[in-house]
């Protein structure tokens, strides 16, 4: 009944104290829950989203000779399937066709037998462009041999009699990659390149005219089986790896050698999960100091009420209260507060989760055990804080703890030795370790099937916040001294002739000022450098996927889809404010086979955008002129220029293919500089040249390439590209919308936008909060004095001079620190987080009016509070005095 009593007690007489507290677990609680949910919300869509990529699970090769019913039988074992189709491989010595009058040959290519309704079970491995039918040409090689539908195609079969087949349709094969991939090969040999002459043929068909090769050459032909696997997968990307190689590995240990797998679901699954670790990396990046603020927030809160419990355990042990009871009777208000505040924290992070992001929070299990972790550290800390602090008490002597009496604070001992300089120091020297060589914060072995964070890379930030706020502690040092003499200096605008009164009891308060302080530049860094980072992140995603598609919209077709000359017609057209032509051939530089990228160096940067970060010399125009003023010039890959030891000027012989005899030929060229980055070419090698000397050079002028720049919907403009070119060109339209979701898909994956409305809401609001509760809950250190002013006759505004003066401090001292801080943090991180970027951006983009709005908010909630603070102590006058 005691203790109902004095619970009852706490409610009625100290609610509005103990709702602050709960108010400042339940926020601590629901952020650690919001972010823990988005990321368990981000692992389990990167798993689906893995999933839904891959068009063929595994590719099955069996071995000749193996028995394919076996193989079928074992694979409806285990794992099952949903989806099996046969597919037959024959590799052809060469085809032809007679068109026109002239003969067409190719080189060797593929034969492959389509087992019936293969396209109906993965139809997105083939793509129509023109016919319709069972005989199908790709679209290469329609290219190659100048056939259409209705043309004949001799297939050449080695050791037997050519054969001939009729083309139905033309078609392309967009996974081209994973559908010719070499089954079987050791880790690292890398991929094969897929061949340019593909003929497919139903499967029946194929048998009756390969079957005979391979009773002769058995290597010539192969079978392989096309299998979905049921995606009854763990939701965690890491997990769904490990499983789905375990099936294969048994799969293969079953077949006992007969079978081969190409693993393309692992394949994808191996990216998500370490996509999944940089969801991990920003996590902490990101959410951490949220975290340690809201923490920091919490322990503020509940600290502000041990005068009062001090005063009460005293006074009960005055009256003869055994500690056990002290303890006791102290649990009570953490625990109403830790336990409510916890509970309210997961239901709001609940609802925080379906506002947005469209889920509730309670849906992801896999989140579960953070929201346990975070509601009982909720509920757990302010136990902790008090129970100890009322342990500590309870153990001395009960007159001397009621006592209010109070000491100059003196310097404390981390500033004695320093702790700031040396945390500061510390992650200068971890920064410049860290990024000065291409540090990988996620890190990936080669021929080791794991993945883990590098978490010696959040030292610097971590090092560079503990250090920035003690700074802040002791920057303060010098403007409190000597009794508040610079301070008063400061505040004379404001407390007028009571500047140096003001100043003295400033300078009596040092370490609460000061913590004020410190709390808000915390605040404010914290609110500053996650708008920051978030910003520049969605800006470089979006230069992520203009660099992808190259353009708006790009067009891509082959020498014969005849872009160049359609190329006046696209400009033409409704929407399309620059249209501007690219070669895509390829060249040798020595035996390395790399993209070669032709452009008019004048107007390309009209259509396509060229990022000063593409080039090593830093500047996309100066790039171009060089190019334009050098008719053999050519911009090389960093890869290139470092495994060629190249300085600028050097001559460069490449070999490039002249149409005139469809062979390779040396043509000069000079090194003028590095190209990082390049529209749609690949980030390892590539080349970029004058498109007129390559045409002059190959005795081709064709473009593969068009890039158009818009000035409406992407979508729309691509759609009319589309209705103009036609069917039969054999071109690709893609705008950027579908680079964006292949980008979005990826490493860039994590997409902040409904984190970054939370993150920030809590930002401002931790901010805005901590800078109020400073003034308010200090209100109990300051009241002593105001009260002694108020009793000798000071007006109400010589009052609130004492108030607005630290108000002033706390906010001035706190927002430039803060803001400092924030923008320090925010370029550390960036650079620390490089690889998350592609390309690296060239400068932060700042999100002006969120970086305003916050000190705004945080001024206007400190404005507020001083002025409550200021009418409190008027109204308790009294009842301070009697007190004393």
């Amino acid at each position: 009944m005691f203790y109902l009593a004095w619970l009852s007690g706490l409610l009625r007489r100290r609610w509005l104290a103990l709702a602050a507290v709960t108010a400042g677990i339940a926020v601590s609680v629901a952020l650690v829950a919001t972010m823990a949910g988005f990321f368990a919300l981000t692992r389990a869509q990167m798993t689906d989203q893995a999933i839904a990529d891959v068009a063929v699970d595994w590719q099955v090769q069996l071995a000749p000779g193996a028995n394919l019913e076996e193989a079928v039988n074992e694979l409806t074992s285990s794992p099952g399937y949903t989806k099996l189709a046969r597919v037959g491989y024959f590799d052809s010595p060469g085809m032809g066709s007679v068109e026109g009058g002239t003969t067409q040959v190719t080189g060797p290519g593929k034969v492959l037998g389509l087992e019936s309704g293969y396209r109906d079970k993965f139809p997105s491995e083939i793509r129509d462009l023109l016919g319709d039918g069972k005989t199908l040409l790709a679209q290469q090689t329609a290219a190659n041999l100048h056939a259409q539908p209705g043309s004949v195609v001799m297939i050449r079969r080695a050791g037997l009699p050519d054969v001939h087949v009729t083309v139905d349709a033309i078609v392309d094969l967009p996974l081209s990659d994973s559908l010719f991939q070499a089954v079987g090969t050791p880790p690292g040999s890398g991929p094969r390149a897929p061949p340019d002459n593909v003929i497919l043929l139903p499967l029946d068909e194929w048998h009756s005219l390969f079957d005979p090769v391979a009773a002769v050459i058995p290597e010539a032909q192969h079978v392989q089986l096309h299998v979905t696997l049921p995606h009854d997968l763990p939701s965690e990307p890491s997990a769904a790896f490990a499983n789905v190689q375990r099936l294969a590995r048994n799969y293969e240990t079953r077949l006992a050698g007969a079978a081969l797998i190409g693993d393309n679901l692992s394949a994808r699954l191996d990216v998500a999960r370490s996509d999944a670790l940089y969801a991990e990396v920003l996590f902490f990046f990101l959410g951490f100091p949220g975290v340690l603020l809201a923490a920091v927030l919490t322990i503020v809160l509940i600290s502000s009420g041990g005068p009062r419990r001090r005063r009460e355990q005293a006074l009960l042990r005055l009256r003869g209260a055994t500690v056990g009871k002290i303890l006791g009777l102290a649990a009570l208000e953490p625990a109403v507060a830790g336990i409510t505040g916890g509970v309210l924290g997961i239901a709001l992070a609940s609802v925080i989760m379906e506002a947005a992001f469209g889920i509730w929070g309670f849906e992801q299990t896999a989140a579960y055990t953070w929201y346990g972790g975070a509601a009982l550290a909720g509920a757990a800390l302010p136990v902790l804080i008090i129970l100890y602090t009322a342990w500590r008490e309870a153990n001395g002597s009960a007159v001397t703890r009621s006592r209010a009496f109070r000491r100059r604070p003196g310097v404390l001992a981390w500033e004695r030795f320093g702790l700031d300089f040396v945390l500061l120091g510390l992650s200068t020297l971890a920064f410049w370790l860290t990024a000065r060589g291409g540090y990988e914060v996620v890190v990936a072995q080669e021929g080791v099937p794991r993945v883990s964070v590098s978490y010696s890379a959040f030292l610097p930030p971590l090092l560079l916040w503990s250090g920035a706020i003690l700074l802040a502690v002791r920057l303060t040092s010098p403007l409190l001294a000597r009794k508040g003499r610079v301070v008063g200096i400061f505040a004379r605008p404001i407390a007028g002739a009571l500047s140096s009164l003001v100043g003295a009891s400033l300078s009596r308060q040092r370490l609460p000022v000061a913590g004020g302080l410190a709390l808000i530049a915390a605040a404010i860094a914290f609110a500053t450098s996650t708008a920051i980072f978030n910003s520049t992140y969605q800006a470089q995603a979006q230069v992520d996927a203009e660099l992808t598609n190259g353009a708006d919209v790009t067009v891509t077709g082959p020498a014969a889809s005849g872009l160049a000359e359609r190329l006046p017609a696209i400009r033409e057209l409704p929407g399309v404010a620059a249209a501007e032509p690219m070669q895509h051939r390829f060249a040798y530089v020595g035996t390395d086979l790399q993209d070669l990228y032709g452009v008019q160096p004048a107007s390309f940067g009209s259509a396509a955008q060229l990022s000063d970060s593409f080039f090593a010399n830093g500047n996309a125009g100066e790039a171009m002129s060089a190019l334009k003023g050098n008719r053999d010039g050519v911009l090389v890959s960093a890869e290139t220029v470092q495994d060629f030891q190249l300085s600028p000027g050097d001559l460069l012989r490449l070999r490039l293919q002249n149409s005139s005899d469809n062979q390779y030929h040396v043509v000069e060229f000079h090194y003028l500089g590095i190209a990082r980055e390049f529209p749609t070419a690949p980030s390892d090698s590539f080349l970029v040249a004058n498109a007129d000397y390559i045409a002059q050079q190959t005795a081709a002028g064709s473009v593969e390439m068009v890039l158009v720049r818009t000035d409406s919907s992407p979508d729309r403009v691509a759609e009319v590209i589309r209705q103009l070119l036609g069917p039969g060109s054999g071109a690709t339209v893609r705008d950027i919308a579908e680079a964006e979701q292949a980008v979005h898909s990826s490493l860039t994956a994590i997409s902040l936008r409904g984190l970054t409305r939370v993150e920030l809401s809590f930002a401002a609001a931790l901010a805005a909060a901590g800078a109020g509760l400073v003034l308010l809950l200090g209100f109990e250190e300051r009241r002593r004095t105001l009260a002694i002013a108020a009793a000798l006759g000071a007006r109400p505004r010589e009052i609130g001079a004492f108030v607005w003066s630290e108000a002033a401090l706390i906010l001035a001292g706190g927002g430039i620190i803060g803001g400092i801080l924030g923008w320090l943090v925010a370029t550390m991180l960036v650079k620390l987080l490089t690889q998350v970027f592609d390309p690296p951006p060239e400068h932060l983009s700042i999100p002006w009016i969120y970086v305003a709005g916050v000190p705004a908010l945080t001024t206007a909630t400190v404005l507020m509070s001083a002025l409550i603070v200021t009418r409190l102590a008027q109204r308790s006058v009294l009842e301070m005095i009697r007190r004393l």
